[in-house]
């Protein structure tokens, strides 16, 4: 028995905090444990003695007699620590705290909070909580409903996380009827130790926890739930209701990528990479939860719908094929058998139409051969009350076969009166029941996005031979000067150095420098400026493009010259750069962006101009994988132009891949880089190579001269001692 199986699946329990007194914590958590018939011995604990739920009451945890798993601690707060003193003197490792009045109430809470984390870690103890609901285990060997909510709990094969103890507290009373069940409910509250992390590895090979739903508000640690939770998902799916959904730290970063990101899109890359469903709603979340407590994984992605209306079943078409999957192509065997015993006006070819007149007998025949048509993998069932036929009739039937056949994921949509929906709640069913198509096609999706993802490879991180040291030198640079804005050239040789392909260039800081460059680049030209004060050189006309000639070098040069003048921009001036004109019309963007929790998120998409207008991007979490940056790629609605639209040479996928990779690798060397922006990454007409035409990079000032060593003895950059970097 491992700690967490001592608070899962104790064989005793003593309630800390036990209670008389009707409508307190400690009343009703005694009442739930003895109303759902508890397997193991409770010890109700208060000062007071006597006896409680008709069990005698110990006024410490010191005077049980026996044994004690879990302790369920509900006294005030102030006395939580002297009785996690009390519980290790009586060997107890496993604790849930329900009582609330730490972190969450500020700085004197979270500081008493940080004493508990102490004490459990000394003491070898693992904690839910504090500030939760409390857990509950379903296994009929152990009945145990650890928490305060209303109604006692429904079976089923569901591992449920819930930030929020009243919200968990809430699902727990209506699940009769949402017609689910939970195997395991954890209120993580304050996740002083236990959390979403913990749970979904506890869970992971319990083969009662079929599905594992999660109701965040935060994510503590990213990279240790992306790697179990990419793990798990292939076995069991994990959905999620990530709440907070607001824009908040990389959404104010002054880069296109920072502006376009934001703390929602950061978690939704995570999940997303991790193989988490997200859901939007709690009404989704467990309609899809519905879904997979009663539907296999498909084979694949073939739908076919049998309907007693034709409305309808278009609909559903319209809805199947809008979620990318495909209505099934019904095979003529199937064709030939369903029209031996339907009507003449049925339609047997997809959606099934076995017209209103449709007896229960014609569902279940329907229904039993498309389900050995193996050119079908899902199938939704469509009811609409006609000619006094009884729905709860048609439903019984339909699960007879299913339960026959269930091999292939079936679901019903019964646009019926809501007694129905009442009714299966006190039925088993076997079938996910909806009232509309649209609902059963999502659940359709969500089973084949589970698919998609176990089949998906697990992908690589491949390491790039880079010039590591030369792109440092060159950040340290920027430091000496005092600056976390990395020039324009500076930027483009820091992406030079790992491998990046960029225009061929040089710098000048004169008109005949310029000139001279040129001339050995071969025209036509760009010139753009490289400021050490102005970022953004479009908005002070400091690129120019298509020059011809030397002669238009020169008057361009100079006109540069004479507008930086006229709005006193000439002293952060560095020089321009010359590059060699790529021609190309088709503008990508790579970017990265840093969010406070989540870290390094790497975009790509349409850039240009209209980057911000158009939003056509994607992100992921750094690092990428080989699979995450083929999908990137291929998520945005500009792939299609990638592909070769209207005669375009075709871009080269692999080495746009490759050029997010190296970014990927670029900012795990250097992880104080907080924005880095490619824009445009110009598709060469010519060759479809990606071409960094641009480039924008910014660090953390002190996280980079922490990391590069560039302090000198008095802990500046530069000093009067003469010490550099």
């Amino acid at each position: 028995m491992t700690i967490l199986d001592k608070i899962m699946k104790p064989k005793s329990i003593a309630v800390v905090g036990a209670s008389t007194k009707d409508h307190t914590i400690g009343s009703d958590i005694m009442k739930r444990l003895t109303e759902y018939k508890f397997t193991g011995s409770i010890y109700p604990v208060n000062p007071k003695g006597g006896e409680i739920q008709g069990l005698k009451a110990y006024t410490n945890v010191l005077e049980i007699p026996g044994e004690v798993d879990l302790a369920i601690i509900v006294v005030n707060s102030k006395f939580v620590l002297s009785t996690l003193d009390q519980c290790n003197e009586k060997g107890i490792k496993g604790i849930c705290i329900i009582t609330a009045g730490f972190k969450e109430t500020g700085k004197e809470g979270a500081e008493l909070e940080a004493q508990l984390v102490e004490k459990l870690n000394a003491y070898g103890m693992r904690c839910v909580g504090p500030n939760c609901l409390g857990v509950v285990n379903t296994l009929p060997e152990i009945r145990m409903d650890g928490c305060f909510a209303e109604s006692l709990p429904e079976r089923g094969h569901i591992g449920f996380v819930s930030q929020s103890g009243a919200l968990g507290g809430g699902i727990l009373n209506i699940l009769k009827d949402l017609n689910l069940g939970f195997a395991q409910f954890i209120s993580i509250g304050n996740q002083a130790d236990v959390n979403a992390e913990t749970a979904l590895e506890y869970w992971e090979n319990d083969d009662d926890v079929q599905q594992m739903l999660l109701y965040m508000e935060s994510i503590q640690n990213p990279a240790n739930f992306r790697k179990l939770a990419s793990r798990i998902s292939k076995k069991k799916p994990i959905l999620a209701l990530k709440a907070g959904r607001s824009a908040a730290g990389a959404s104010a970063a002054s880069s296109h990528t920072g502006s376009l990101a934001g703390a929602d899109k950061a978690a939704n890359a995570l999940l997303m990479q991790s193989g988490v469903i997200r859901e939007y709603s709690l009404k989704n979340l467990f309609s899809t939860a519905k879904v997979f407590a009663n539907c296999p994984i498909p084979k694949g992605d073939r739908v076919a719908i049998i309907t007693n209306s034709g409305g309808p079943g278009i609909m559903a078409t319209d809805a199947v094929c809008e979620y990318g999957m495909q209505m099934a192509k019904i095979s003529d065997a199937t064709k030939d058998k369903l029209r031996s015993f339907l009507p003449a006006a049925a339609s047997v070819k997809n959606p099934i139409d076995m017209i209103a007149s449709a007896p229960i007998e014609h569902y279940k025949q329907t229904l039993e051969t498309v389900i050995a048509d193996e050119n079908v993998d899902m199938i939704i069932c469509i009811y609409l009350p006609f000619l006094g036929l009884k729905d709860i009739d048609v439903a019984k039937a339909l699960m007879e076969i299913k339960s026959q056949y269930p091999q292939k994921p079936v679901i019903g949509v019964f646009m019926t009166k809501s007694e129905f929906f009442t009714a299966l709640s006190d039925m088993d069913v076997n079938i996910p029941f909806f009232m509309y198509a649209e609902e059963a096609a999502e659940g359709l999706h969500r089973l084949n996005q589970q698919r998609l993802w176990i089949e998906r490879p697990v992908g690589n991180y491949p390491s790039y031979n880079v010039d590591k040291e030369k792109a440092a030198s060159i950040i340290k640079q920027s430091l000496v000067e005092g600056r976390e804005q990395l020039t324009t050239r500076e930027s483009i040789d820091v992406l030079d150095a790992y491998g990046i392909r960029v225009c061929k260039s040089g710098f000048a800081t004169t008109e005949d420098e310029a000139v001279s460059i040129a001339d050995s680049i071969g025209y036509p030209v760009v010139m753009k400026m490289t400021s050490k004060t102005t970022s953004h050189k479009t908005d002070v006309g400091g690129v120019r493009v298509n020059i011809q000639s030397a002669e238009q070098l020169r008057a361009e040069y100079q006109d540069l010259i004479s507008k930086l003048d006229a709005k006193g921009l000439l002293d952060g001036l560095e020089g321009v750069i010359i590059q060699e004109m790529v021609k190309g019309n088709r503008e990508m963007v790579c970017g990265v962006a840093t969010d406070p929790q989540y870290g390094h998120m790497m975009m790509f998409g349409l850039g240009g101009v209209f980057i911000e207008v158009m939003k056509d991007v994607t992100f992921r979490m750094a690092p990428l994988s080989d699979v995450d940056a083929s999908d990137m790629i291929k998520s945005v609605k500009a792939y299609k132009l990638l592909e070769g639209a209207r005669g375009t040479t075709p871009a080269q996928m692999d080495q746009i891949q490759e050029t997010l990779l190296r970014l990927s690798q670029l900012v795990s060397d250097f992880s104080f880089i907080t924005e880095l922006d490619i824009n445009p990454l110009l598709i060469s007409e010519k060759t479809g190579e990606g071409i960094a035409v641009d480039g924008r990079i910014k660090v953390k000032m002190e996280d980079a001269k922490k990391a590069l060593g560039c302090q000198c003895g008095c802990g500046e950059l530069t000093c009067s001692c003469g010490g550099h970097c």
